[in-house]
């Protein structure tokens, strides 16, 4: 199990702090090993290379940094880098040009009116900013219907036929009673429409349920029972969320070795089947702000080894639709991307209240 922050801090003075610092934003800088030499010229401490080597190896000792191979430095460990991330990390606002770009852009896409060109233009945007791959998690949104209606497909079958206000049609295939005629048919579509239509999925299916026992009188037997049906086709559906990513070239090149260009291929397989997804946008429901996975932290991510900044985005009625952000190697520039994935769900927030 982890230590926590204050574990560490209880542990270190601040002179082993200081030289923890600077090597994980060494290490970050340049993605290479830090040595004592190199150490010793960074610190302002004033300390020889011999003193340097003797704290690098208490806070080896500690699991905070680590040898990779055969190499005379030390890199930080994934323990190193979360304790670093949460203790020590100095974030720093979006500079102007970087929050004109961003709004300017997603603004702009946004005028075009299409959601998910909004969201590409988002990943894509990100991706360009952090030289990592852009990602933007939606969840599927709860369409306002338009028409509702049941089209017979045999004896036995009909379709539900959703309209959205948006245009969106979805179709969903339902059972029908032995015997049902077509005005029953007709009657089941006219009952769901009067009740449905203007709500979201969610709010028609609260609407037909309260009305169960007060108005399935006016019903007979075989209509009620295609009403249910249709009741039914309401609660089915729909969780399955949309993912983008945009960048991958930036994090499959050809100097990789083969086991790291598998497990890259296996993280984005996993992405477009959606596995995991659902968990990634339920946690995302109780964040305040940005979130961190380092290495392992995610099962989503633990195989490739990557390093995943999230924020999520809201509605208009403040509920979290979704999550967007940065997924790039463990020595990402944290201080730097952690506020422009920050201002953009803040963007993207502010577009989807103007939506309402």
């Amino acid at each position: 199990m982890s230590k926590a922050p204050e574990d560490f801090l209880a542990v270190l003075n601040s002179r082993s702090q200081d030289i923890f610092k600077k090597l994980v934003e060494q290490y970050l800088a340049t993605g290479a090993p830090v040595g004592s030499r190199d150490l010793s010229r960074l610190l302002s401490l004033g300390l020889s290379p011999a003193s340097v080597r003797n704290v690098m190896a208490d806070l080896e000792d500690l699991g905070l940094i680590a040898a990779p191979h055969t190499s005379a430095g030390r890199q930080p460990t994934q323990e190193g880098l979360r304790f670093f991330v949460d203790a020590m990390l100095e974030v720093g606002a979006v500079d102007e040009r970087e929050r004109s770009r961003i709004a300017g852009q997603i603004e702009g896409q946004a005028q075009k009116g299409n959601l998910e060109d909004l969201l590409t233009e988002a990943s894509q945007l990100l991706s360009g900013l952090s030289h990592g791959a852009g990602v933007v998690i939606a969840a599927k949104s709860d369409m306002v219907l338009k028409h509702i209606e049941f089209v017979r497909l045999d004896a036995l079958t009909a379709m539900v036929v959703l309209v959205g206000q948006d245009g969106a049609v979805e179709n969903r295939v339902v059972p029908l009673p032995p015997g049902l005629t077509s005005n029953a048919l007709t009657q089941a579509s006219n009952y769901m429409a009067h009740l449905v239509v203007g709500r979201t999925i969610s709010e028609a299916r609260a609407a037909l349920e309260s009305q169960q026992a007060e108005q399935r009188a006016e019903l007979d037997d075989l209509t009620a029972k295609l009403v249910d049906a249709g009741l039914a086709t309401l609660s089915t559906g729909g969780s399955t969320p949309t993912v983008i990513v945009r960048g991958r070239a930036n994090l499959i090149n050809d100097t990789m070795a083969s086991d790291d260009l598998s497990r890259m291929r296996q993280l984005f397989d996993e992405l477009e089947s959606k596995e995991g997804l659902i968990d990634l946008l339920g946690g995302a429901e109780t964040a305040q702000g940005v979130r961190i996975f380092i290495g392992s932290e995610n099962k989503l991510f633990s195989l490739s080894g990557s390093s995943v900044i999230l924020s999520p985005y809201k509605d208009a009625n403040e509920k979290v639709i979704g999550v967007l952000g940065v997924i790039g190697p463990t020595r990402l520039n944290y201080a730097r991307i952690v506020p422009v994935v920050d201002y953009t769900a803040q963007v993207i927030s502010a577009m989807m209240a103007r939506k309402k």
